[in-house]
């Protein structure tokens, strides 16, 4: 499974993209993979907010997951 990473989510895993191994536990929903990952790097755990989108749609941390699907992690932005 790939996720796309973007912002400050990109600059804190260190690429812009993070695949978790066919070896490890797959997350089945989004609250899982946000879970996993912030084990796995835990300053994405002190960011404000961080959404996930599933198939180009914002997903809520219920949405289940295939492993096929395209998952993009979006942390806050700020701009004027």
């Amino acid at each position: 499974m790939e996720v796309l990473l973007f912002g400050i989510a990109k600059d804190i895993v260190g690429s812009s993209s993070y695949t978790i191994s066919e070896n490890a536990v797959m997350p089945t929903s989004v609250a899982e993979l946000k879970q996993q990952l912030t084990t796995d790097f835990p300053e994405l755990g002190k960011l404000s907010s961080l959404a996930v989108a599933v198939n180009s749609e914002y997903a809520e941390d219920g949405v289940l997951l295939q492993s096929q699907d395209e998952i993009a992690l979006i942390p806050p932005v700020s701009g004027g």
